[in-house]
Formats: structure tokens, sequence, C-alpha cells
């Protein structure tokens, strides 16, 4: 199998090392193979498309040649074949002191597995909450540290981060709120279904962070950081750098919100629709 696609990304085959629960709505899984030395990121907010097996294959199912063509010859695979493919973001990677070894984690956040739930689990959720060491994926990330699935970029003249997400955004803020050094002034809001979904962060920058807990307000569709983001007295800045994403109908709303209501450059506005309530990935993919 050749992994090559098109520059700066390719295939990576990996494995689940173990999982961990961060709460009723998030599970980290962590992965790691001999590929990932080849794997390189300086992004908090890296973009990566996994390829998760079916129930009842012991691998994701891809074409066997990974080359130019890939994208064709996996759609053309029957679907209840084909790897189900979803995307997340880095949440980290480490490696070992010589570089040779590595592991990432990847957060998921899981929907539809309560009894009764409105909405069914997807197939990625499903996959994430029984994970278990030894499972198998295929990851198709970045080769190259800087590259155009890196979304995070503030200007060097920056003096104020303001950031906001749903849980599908979480372990990417949760990532880009760590790395921001001291001197930073960053304000947060990153909203999630449960109490038990908030996270410790730790950061070295002056940050104030908000989580708005969904099941409190009783609250099924968002943002629920319009109100509080429209009654939030930002502190003065000249160069105000905004980051926002998640569904992609609220991280609208809210660009709106900076571009008209603030009056903030569009230029200074990273926004970023992960997902689109009702919708599949595939339904989503279909409309771009």
């Amino acid at each position: 199998m050749t992994a090559a696609v098109a520059a700066p990304f390719r295939f990576f085959s990996l494995q689940v090392v173990r999982t961990r629960r961060l709460g009723p709505s998030l599970v980290r899984v962590t992965f790691e193979g001999p590929d990932l030395r080849d794997f390189h990121s300086d992004g908090q907010d890296q973009s990566l498309s996994l390829f998760l097996p079916h129930p009842g294959q012991s691998e994701p199912q891809v074409p066997v040649e990974l080359g130019d063509g890939w994208w064709q010859a996996w759609r053309e695979l029957p679907d209840d074949v084909r790897a189900v493919m979803r995307s997340y973001t880095l949440r980290s990677l480490r490696r070992d002191a010589a570089g040779h070894t590595a592991e990432i984690d990847v957060d998921f956040a899981l929907h539809g597995l309560e009894p009764g739930a409105a909405v069914p689990a997807g197939p990625a959720s499903t996959w994430a909450s029984r994970a278990t060491a030894g499972d198998r994926v295929l990851l198709l990330g970045p080769a190259v540290a800087d590259n155009r699935a890196i979304r995070f970029r503030p200007p060097q003249d920056t003096d104020l981060v303001v950031i906001w997400g749903d849980e599908t955004a979480v372990p990417a803020a949760c990532a880009i709120v760590e790395s921001l050094p001291a001197g930073t002034r960053a304000r947060v809001w990153l909203e999630v279904p449960h109490a038990g979904d908030v996270q410790d962060v730790t950061t070295e920058a002056d940050t104030e962070m908000t989580w708005l807990i969904r099941d409190e307000k009783g609250a099924r569709k968002g943002p629920m950081a319009l109100s509080p983001l429209r009654d939030a007295g930002l502190p003065a800045a000249e160069h105000p750098y905004v980051w926002i994403a998640g569904e992609s109908g609220c991280v609208k709303e809210l660009r709106r919100h900076f571009v008209r209501e603030r009056g903030f450059d569009r230029r200074r506005v990273t926004f970023v629709g992960y997902w689109r309530y009702g919708l599949t990935e595939e339904e989503l993919r279909e409309q771009e």
C-alpha cells in the first residue's frame, strides 16, 4: 500500500493505545503507530480525517492503492464496506526523546448514546464509545508542520484573542488556550452539553474562560453564547483576533455579531463550521 496523496498530507496507519472518558459527552482516544514519525504539525487546531471500520470489520476498508485517485476509489466501494470517514482535530502529539515513536490524542464528542435519544448515535460516536486497545484506524494527516488545515493564525499584532466553540471544538479550543504565551489576553466561551464535560485548562496567558452548560438551560440549539457575548464587556483592544468553531449556523451567527455588531475587521475573524444541524458529514460534504 502506498501512502502518497497530495502534499503536504499523507495516510498514517494507527492503532488504539488507550481511551479515557473526559465527561459524559467526551472521550479521549490515544493512537500510536510507526508512521507517526513522519507526522508533523505546528497547529493547535490541526484538522485530521479519520477512517474507521464498520462493526464486524477488523480494520477500515480503503482502496489498496492510496495514490492520487484514492478519493474516487474510496467513494466507489460499497456503502457497507467503505471505511467511515470523519473529520476531527488533533488534541495533542507526544514523541519520545529520540523522536522515533509518537502518540496522538483525538477527543471525540459523543451524542445519541443515551437511552431514548432523539437522534441516534452516528458511526463515529458509536466506534469511539467502544474503542479498545489494538483497534485499527487510518488517518489522513499532515507530513508538513505548516499546512492549510491549520486555521488558528492570529496576526502578530494581536492584543486580544476571543474564542467560542461548542463540544466539537472544545479539543481545539483547549489546545489553543494551553498554547497561548504569557502576556496574551484571551476571553473564551465554550459550550458543552453537561457540567461533567467542563475541563481544567492550564495556560500562561491572561485567560478568562466561561463554560456554558446546555443541560442547565434546557437548550437544544445555540449558540447559547450569543447572549453572554453581547452582554460581555471585552477588554479594550486595537487589534483583536477571533476564532469561532462548531455548528455552522451558530458560527455564522457569531461571526455576524463580531463583524456587524462589534465592528471587528472581518479579516481577523476565523470561523469554521465543523458540522451542521440535521446533516451527516456525508450530506454536508455533498453540499460543499
